[in-house]
């Protein structure tokens, strides 16, 4: 594969006119990157909200049969099926409710998600506006913004890391480490 040697149409990063032009794309950039990642949640969010029904139903299902296996015999060759089945029930039920953590763990993630996308059209707005773009009060602002919208004390020990000149990559790694121990703690049945 060659790489293309001429700029792409519409852009004039290679050729720069001087007056807003690198600032205008760079918001066009960031309003890009929020609207896809919107788009994305919206289109994930109607199948895991099918799945979140199924498994839902599948764990009514799964009460309601072993609650009819329950009323056979204990004895014989009924009873050792019974057991069986009871057994085969636990196993399903307990894949199901961990299904279901797995669904609450997507819908943290959806909920960052939206966070990191109302945070790029904020930061888009502001650069776009050189009035607000050369104003400190308006960046201090916009931090204050963006740190609000953290839910978790690991979240916000994360940005005040990178606020206080942590590499970003660093800071990211402390947060998933940290949240891989309290996830380590939560028992899935």
């Amino acid at each position: 594969m060659t790489e293309n040697p001429l700029p792409p149409r519409g852009t004039s990063a290679h050729n720069p006119d001087l007056s807003w032009s690198q600032v205008r794309e760079t918001v066009l950039m960031l309003e890009l990157a929020a609207v896809q990642i919107e788009h994305a949640m919206k289109d994930s969010n109607a199948s895991v909200d099918v799945l979140t029904r199924s498994f839902t139903a599948m764990a009514g299902c799964m009460q309601e049969i072993a609650g009819k296996v329950e009323g056979l015999p204990e004895t014989g060759g009924v009873g050792a099926a019974r057991n069986e089945l009871l057994g085969a029930a636990a196993n399903v039920s307990g894949m199901v409710h961990q299904a279901i953590i797995a669904f609450q763990f997507y819908d943290k993630l959806v909920q960052r998600l939206a966070h990191v996308g109302l945070s790029l059209g904020e930061l888009s707005d502001l650069v776009g506006e050189p009035a607000r773009l050369y104003n400190p009060g308006e960046w201090v602002a916009l931090q204050n913004r963006i740190k609000g919208k953290y839910s978790t004390r690991e979240e916000i020990a994360m940005f005040d890391a990178v606020m206080h000149g942590v590499p970003v990559q660093e800071a990211i790694e402390r947060f998933m480490a940290e949240m891989k121990d309290k996830n380590d703690d939560i028992e899935l049945f």
